[in-house]
Order: C-alpha cells, then sequence, then structure tokens
C-alpha cells in the first residue's frame, strides 16, 4: 500500500452507525488537522490495523461482542510496537471509579462518552495528532543526526587514515634521504682509501712495503666497494621477483662453519667470544644466498655487539625445519624498532661517527632471500641487551653418499682469451690470471677477439657484453657457427645480473655467466681450476 505520512486516528466500534458518525465527524477536520481516519468494526479487526499502520490514537469502543475495548486495548499493548499508542475509551456509559481504573490499567488515557460533543472530539483528537507530529519530527531529526554522526565518523576515520599513510610516507622518505646520506658515506671512504692508497704508491719515495700495505688496501676496499654494490643490486633483484635460485642439497652447518672461517680469516671476529653449536641439517638451497643469509646475520650480530660481548651460533633440527639462530649480547632492539626490523633501509640509532656503518638493506635481504626458499625469519629482543634472529627453512633429508672422485690429474693449463675493451679491467685480469700459470691472449673489442680466437684457438674465452662494434652476444654467435671454434668454452663478463641477462647469455651461446667484478674464485672455477695457486715469484 502507499505510504501517507500523515497521522493516522484508527475508530473502532461494533455499531456501524456510530461508526461512520465518529469517521464522519473526524472526517471534517482531517484536511485541516492533516490525519488520515481508519476504521474498524472488531477486536480483530483491529489488531490488524494495528499490525499494518502506526497510530496517533485509538478511539476505542468499550462495548463490542466477542473482544470488548479492555480485552483490545490488553491486546493492542502487550506488542512492542503498538504498546505506546494512545487509546481513547468511547462508551454510552457513565464510568465509575472501578471501570475507569480497569481502563487505565489497560493502557487508556481519556474517555469519551456518546453522545460525542464534536468540538471536545475535535479538541483531543488534536493534541494527540500534534504529539505524533512531534514525535515524526524528533525522530527525523535523530535520524538525521545518526546519519551525520556516521558520516562525520566516517570521515574522521578517512582523515585519520590519510594522516596515517602521510606519516608513513614522511617516515619513508625519511628513511630514504637517511640511506642517500649512508650510502654517499658507505661510497665515499673506501674510495678515499683507494684514492690514497694510488696516490702512495706513485710516490718516488714509496718503499717496496709501503707499496704492499697500499695494494693490499687497494684490494680490500675494492672488495667493500663489490659487496655495497652487491647488496644493492640483490635488494633490488628480490624486491622485483627476478632472483633465480641455483638449488642443491646443502648441509647448513658445513656452510655456515666455512662463513665463519672468512670472518676469522678477515679479522672480523677479533676481540668476540663466538660460540658455536651446529646439528647436521640438510636443506635445500642456493649456496650462495644462503651464504648471505649467514653472512648477514653474523655481520649484523658482530656490528651491535661492542668487545668482548658474545655471539652464539647454532643449528638444531625441528620437525620439519632446519632452525638457523644467531644470538648476541649487543645493545638489542628497541620496542618501536623491533616490527620494522626487517624492512628496507631500517637501522638503530646512526650516530654521526657511522661506527657500525652497513646501508640498512641486509636484514631485507635476508627475508627476502628466506622466503624465497621457502622459510621464516623473526627477531627477539628485550630491547636493553642483546638480540636473536633466526632462520627457519624447509628440511630435506641427506642425500644419498656418493663416492668422492679423485681430482684429475694435472694437465696443461687451458689457453685463455680475453676480450675485453676495458684496458684497466682487461690488463689486471691478464696478468692476475698470468700470476697463476695461464697462457693469456688479449682483445680490446669483439671484431679483434673474434680473428684472434680463429688464428690461435683458446680452450677458455672471457667475453665482455658490452663491446664496441660488435657485442659479447655476437661474438659467442660468430664462434659457435665456426667449426674451429664452435668448441671453446665461452664465459659472459658483465655488469648486469638479472635473469633475463643470464638467460640472453646462455642463449647466444655461452656456456657461463659471470657478473663483474669477478671473485678470482669463481673466474678459478670457470677455468675448471679451483684448486690452482700462484706460480712461484722466484
Amino acid at each position: 500500500m502507499p505510504k501517507n505520512d500523515k497521522p493516522k486516528i484508527l475508530v473502532v466500534n461494533d455499531d456501524p452507525a456510530s461508526l461512520l458518525a465518529l469517521t464522519s465527524l473526524l472526517d471534517q477536520w482531517a484536511e485541516e488537522t492533516g490525519y488520515a481516519v481508519i476504521a474498524a468494526r472488531s477486536g480483530q479487526e483491529a489488531l490488524r490495523q494495528v499490525l499494518l499502520h502506526d497510530f496517533a490514537v485509538i478511539l476505542l469502543d468499550v462495548n463490542m461482542p466477542g473482544m470488548d475495548g479492555f480485552e483490545t486495548a490488553e491486546a493492542i499493548h502487550q506488542r512492542a510496537r503498538s504498546a505506546d499508542i494512545p487509546i481513547i475509551f468511547v462508551t454510552a456509559f457513565l464510568a465509575d471509579e472501578i471501570d475507569r481504573l480497569k481502563a487505565y490499567q489497560r493502557g487508556a488515557v481519556d474517555f469519551l462518552f456518546t453522545p460525542v460533543i464534536p468540538q471536545i472530539l475535535h479538541a483531543k483528537v488534536s493534541v494527540f495528532v500534534a504529539l505524533a507530529n512531534k514525535n515524526d519530527q524528533l525522530k527525523r531529526q535523530a535520524e538525521k543526526l545518526t546519519q551525520r554522526t556516521a558520516e562525520l565518523t566516517a570521515s574522521n576515520k578517512r582523515l585519520l587514515r590519510e594522516m596515517e599513510e602521510r606519516r608513513a610516507a614522511e617516515r619513508k622518505s625519511h628513511a630514504k634521504d637517511e640511506f642517500l646520506a649512508m650510502l654517499g658515506h658507505e661510497l665515499r671512504n673506501p674510495l678515499s682509501a683507494i684514492s690514497s692508497a694510488a696516490s702512495l704508491i706513485g710516490m718516488p719515495g714509496a718503499g717496496a712495503e709501503i707499496v704492499g700495505r697500499a695494494r693490499l688496501i687497494i684490494q680490500r676496499q675494492s672488495q667493500h666497494l663489490a659487496r655495497i654494490v652487491d647488496d644493492l643490486l640483490d635488494l633490488s633483484r628480490t624486491m622485483s621477483g627476478k632472483v633465480l635460485l641455483a638449488r642443491q642439497p646443502l648441509e647448513v652447518g658445513s656452510l655456515v662453519s666455512g662463513v665463519l672461517d672468512t670472518f676469522r680469516a678477515t679479522g672480523r671476529t677479533a676481540g668476540y667470544r663466538i660460540n658455536l653449536d651446529l646439528a647436521p641439517g640438510w636443506v635445500d638451497g642456493d649456496p650462495t644466498r644462503l651464504e648471505q643469509i649467514a653472512s648477514n646475520l653474523i655481520d649484523n650480530a658482530l656490528k651491535y655487539t661492542p668487545p668482548g660481548g658474545s655471539v652464539d651460533i647454532g643449528i638444531a633440527t625441528v620437525g620439519a625445519e632446519v632452525v638457523l639462530s644467531v644470538r648476541d649480547s649487543g645493545v638489542g632492539i628497541s620496542p618501536d624498532l623491533l616490527p620494522h626490523v626487517f624492512e628496507v633501509f631500517v637501522q638503530g640509532t646512526i650516530s654521526l661517527d657511522r661506527s657500525q656503518g652497513g646501508l640498512g638493506i641486509g636484514l631485507s635481504l635476508v627475508r627476502r632471500l628466506v622466503e624465497l626458499h621457502g622459510g621464516s625469519v623473526s627477531a627477539e629482543s628485550d630491547g636493553k641487551s642483546g638480540s636473536i634472529f633466526m632462520i627457519r627453512l624447509p628440511r630435506i633429508e641427506p642425500p644419498a653418499e656418493t663416492k668422492a672422485r679423485s681430482p684429475a690429474a694435472a694437465v696443461n693449463k687451458p689457453n685463455v682469451l680475453i676480450i675485453e675493451d676495458n684496458a684497466d679491467g682487461r690488463e689486471m685480469m691478464a696478468t692476475m690470471l698470468s700470476t697463476y700459470g695461464y697462457s693469456v691472449q688479449q682483445a680490446a673489442d669483439g671484431i679483434e677477439g673474434v680473428q684472434m680466437a680463429s688464428s690461435r684457438v683458446p680452450d677458455v674465452a672471457l667475453v665482455d657484453i658490452g663491446l664496441p662494434g660488435i657485442d659479447g652476444y655476437e661474438v659467442a654467435r660468430r664462434l659457435r657457427k665456426a667449426p674451429d671454434t664452435c668448441n671453446i668454452r665461452l664465459v659472459a663478463l658483465t655488469g648486469y645480473g638479472l635473469a633475463e641477462d643470464q638467460r640472453r647469455v646462455l642463449e647466444a651461446g655461452f656456456d657461463l655467466h659471470l657478473v663483474k667484478p669477478v671473485d678470482i674464485r669463481l673466474l678459478l672455477d670457470a677455468l675448471g681450476e679451483r684448486s690452482a695457486q700462484p706460480a712461484s715469484q722466484e
């Protein structure tokens, strides 16, 4: 039925004449006073109307057959929706005090005696219609207030969210600014040392001992710069999902021991108590990436532990996982920093002297590499003394033991051709390989390299990708096409290490892809001579 916003009056009377008389009287003022009239001829019909409509007032005949007025009133007020509807009893008999009490107990607010005086009827009905209008107005105002409150609440939540997003953006911006400042500091320090050492070597009065120390400084600081660049590139690759894992069965205890040996060899652990509890634990992982994980965790523990402190390194098998834990007795991690310790560019308190060093990306790199292996990483600290980092990796069964192969008998070292346009880099690599007893040819561009390979076929060619004339890809394709050079072992040297670069290298015909600067151990591996030692300098 169509919605009617006017207040409604229900008239209930079993006598048709009386019902018509009352409704006719009320209809006279309906337009003026602003209400609608609905009629019912019994208590049951009145209850049905109450279920369908809200009423400003009910005019209820007391004497009705079946359900009388008192029973009807009681039934109306028993329902929650209609419990507050005012009821005016209409009766032809003068009610005594007992009847009045009975009526009021059943919800009556007033009495009308027949014959009804029109003016009195109009006055009483107008009061309840006005009350109904007022209640409806208040209800609409309450709904508007509720809606406005909801809008303000939503607006407030939106503003709070925007403020938090702005604060988060400002924190990230601040963290990036600090990172760039740290990067500049971390790059300038080794560059300054390299520049000073290079200048010292060129001084006329520099003795052999000084020159030797300067060379060691250049080598050490160059390696430090390479590690910084590698960390940045590795983080970029892991964040973009472009890291490919070279998985193989690994015993984590041996891997961690090897990493720790490197720290000891460089004097990094001097002044610290290193406690080991390395139970055997096998995983399916990339040895290079797992070494990065262990190295970063150990380096982090040493970095934030004062000399004289202790670092406990443990490996345990827990259910289906191998757990690597690194615990230190250092400065701890503050409660506000702990939830963010694996985020990019996050570090502890940064002092002006930068005594801890580092770029604040090591732990972020650890988390991403661990997740690539299907594992998880966590950190705990009371914020005052010490912290513990735990790496959990899926465990595998140890592989079946294979009979160790005896090393091949020593044969003549392979002849090597270096195709590299950077003269300094080419000369240094050739000199280094010569000290290991290799016969080395050099070519400065791709065309010259192909010609030299064709005239004097080498066993191995180390080819830079970014060459003038024809690039390294084309060099590889031409050498693979020619019958005389198709069996040369081709090793690509490039400053690009993404998965896409490796794919292009292999598609061009290379056997191996190495990223500059190339570690001597990896280079010797590529030549099949990992156990080689520098030739005697007698």
